[in-house]
């Protein structure tokens, strides 16, 4: 066998070795969660309620209501794939700071909740979350701003799609799971290959309320152009955050930029429902 063709089937070999090795370690390299929960917001000084509540298909799920005094808007919150719940505390003090609820969760696997993780898993979490918002706790939808960070702005974004939020956050997201597998291994057919999907982009494009965009041009793992995309894939009204710091600590490291940009779009957001939804009078 000539020498070049040696070399060739080697590296066929190596190259099929690698793709099928990452086809089937996907679900290790997109979700990593973390069962301990060591921390609660008491931990930091914040009153919350445990609660438990079960997902359409009877998952059991955890998850934190963190009250703030005086709040008008609650917001759902969709962590990134990481860790849960424990690994969102400094987030969760902002949010209290700025005067909102906050109902955090964690998806399946995560933490304390039972099951394992999948990408319509992720979504049925999602949605009993809002169920059990606005169900169990009664809060209007009219008060809920859905927000979600990393894997969590593809998940909020499909939920936002599918109920009728006051308005949508997406902090440090992908425009989708193939766009993403193509940045980290543009060698490979990922089209070909991938079990996710995750089409933030497209679930953007069907969201009918106020969306505001947040990315830091520093993000290490999901590309800035990702944000640019997604908010020129939104409709209007929107709004777009540029942030700094990398991937996982750009909300801290932007500090009042961060808190300044969210009071902003807080007060838009109630001066909105002034504009677009004005009290109809009886006709006469």
């Amino acid at each position: 066998m000539p020498i070049w063709l040696s070399i060739a089937l080697v590296i066929l070999i190596a190259y099929s070795i690698l793709g099928w090795s990452l086809y089937f370690m996907q679900p290790k390299f997109l979700y990593s969660p973390v069962k301990r929960v060591p921390y609660d917001p008491s931990d930091i000084g914040l009153n919350f309620e445990n609660v438990t509540f079960l997902s359409r298909d009877k998952i059991k799920l955890n998850g934190w209501f963190i009250p703030a005094k005086d709040a008008k808007f609650t917001i759902l919150f969709c962590h990134g794939n990481g860790g849960n719940m424990t690994h969102r505390l400094d987030t969760i003090n902002i949010l209290n700071e700025l005067g909102l609820n906050c109902f955090i969760f964690d998806y399946r696997g995560y933490g304390n909740s039972n099951g394992k993780p999948t990408e319509e898993g992720t979504y049925l979490d999602a949605k009993a979350a809002w169920d059990w918002l606005t169900v169990n706790r009664n809060v209007d939808p009219e008060n809920i701003i859905i927000f979600g960070r990393s894997l969590g702005g593809s998940i909020a974004a499909h939920l936002a799609k599918k109920v009728n939020p006051r308005g949508l956050i997406v902090e440090s997201s992908f425009t989708s799971y193939i766009d993403m597998g193509k940045k980290s291994y543009p060698y490979m057919p990922v089209r070909w290959f991938a079990t996710f999907s995750y089409k933030t982009i497209d679930y953007v494009k069907m969201v009918h309320c106020p969306i505001m965009i947040i990315h830091s041009r520093n993000d290490e793992i999901i590309p800035f152009e990702f944000g640019l995309r997604l908010y020129d894939a939104a409709s209007e009204p929107k709004e777009f955050v540029e942030i700094f710091g990398t991937h996982n600590d750009g909300f801290l490291h932007s500090g009042e930029t961060y808190r300044k940009s969210w009071s902003q779009w807080l007060r838009f957001i109630a001066e909105y429902e002034k504009v677009e939804k004005p009290t109809l009078r009886k006709s006469s």
